[in-house]
């Protein structure tokens, strides 16, 4: 047997030695042998083949069962394959337990592939959040605006993680009933005199129903004083109603000047029309003159009759000149 035949047949058993301890982890049969949890080598073989990492199995089945839960190595290879953190749901199990919390294996998996993290959900559970609100501004009925932030102390309700509402909700809905709350004060005095009205009023509406948290308590940490909501209103609409008022009289002397034109024109129409008939005087005298109509003396007596009514219109306005003939 030559030495290069010698040297092929080494490595080839180191290869198969490896893909035989990859695809048979002794290592953990016998950690799990030693931690009194039961899984077989063929178990461990089969995890290999449905592409389950042995380890995560095993150490989840071994954290398990040292706290005290029941749980089997089909139930961690579902949710492994279903894309579940599987470390994340058996440390908040571990939690939970250790808490006093009722949550099972099945509750803890739908948290987890509902995509929100179960072990912090855990923990926010024994340990309540507190949430600041943004500033929420509202007014009061006398106009007054005030600005409003509150602090809004949760804890997650294990039962309604799946499918219940975020923090956003839960600050809209604080928001919300602040608001309402100021709103039907009838003096912003009020409110700063007693901010733990708004507490009680915004508490008991049961804001949390429906959303992933239990509200324990609303606290208001400021209240500021902003601006005369109701005085500006009155004042831009006062302002409005001076530039409607000043359209409307705008309008109107647009229609005064546009009747006073028009009279104008028609007045000189008939000062047109007087002249024309004026001038048609002397030729219809002269007509009746050739036609014996006529007299002179009646000529004379009205043209008398003219003077005399020239005269008395120069006393009544004595500062016109008189009408030349």
């Amino acid at each position: 047997m030559t030495f290069p035949f010698v040297i092929l047949i080494i490595v080839a058993s180191i290869i198969v030695f490896f893909l035989f301890l990859y695809f048979v982890p002794v290592n953990l049969w016998i950690t799990a042998i030693f931690s009194n949890v039961k899984v077989s080598i063929l178990d461990l073989i089969l995890m290999r083949l449905r592409k389950v990492p042995p380890s995560v199995v095993v150490n989840a089945l071994i954290n398990g069962t040292k706290a005290g839960l029941s749980i089997t190595s089909n139930d961690i290879e579902t949710h492994y394959l279903a894309g579940g953190n599987v470390n994340n749901v058996i440390k908040a199990l571990i939690s939970a337990d250790k808490a006093n919390i009722p949550l099972t294996f099945k509750t803890a998996t739908a948290i987890d592939l509902a995509g929100r993290d179960v072990f912090d959900a855990v923990q926010l559970s024994v340990n309540p959040r507190v949430i600041d609100t943004p500033p929420v501004s509202a007014m009061a009925k006398n106009g007054i605006q005030l600005l409003v932030k509150a602090r809004v102390t949760v804890r997650a309700n294990i039962n309604q993680l799946v499918g219940g509402a975020g923090e956003e909700t839960v600050l809209a809905r604080v928001g919300e009933g602040i608001v309402t709350n100021i709103g039907s004060a009838h003096d912003h005095k009020s409110v700063l005199e007693n901010p733990d009205q708004i507490s009680k009023t915004v508490l008991n509406k049961g804001l949390d129903a429906g959303t992933a948290f239990e509200i324990l308590s609303i606290d208001i940490a400021d209240i500021d004083v902003g601006e005369n909501i109701g005085a500006k209103l009155q004042t831009e609409q006062a302002s409005a109603d001076l530039k409607v008022a000043q359209a409307k009289a705008e309008e109107r002397r647009a229609l005064a000047v546009a009747l006073e034109q028009e009279m104008k024109a028609k007045a000189q129409e008939a000062r047109a029309k007087v002249i024309e008939a004026e001038a048609q005087v002397p030729q219809a005298m002269a007509e009746a003159f050739r036609n014996g109509n006529l007299g002179i003396m009646d000529y004379y007596k009205m043209k008398n009759i003219q003077a005399d009514t020239d005269m008395r219109e120069a006393i009544a306005k004595p500062n016109q000149p008189k009408k030349s003939e």
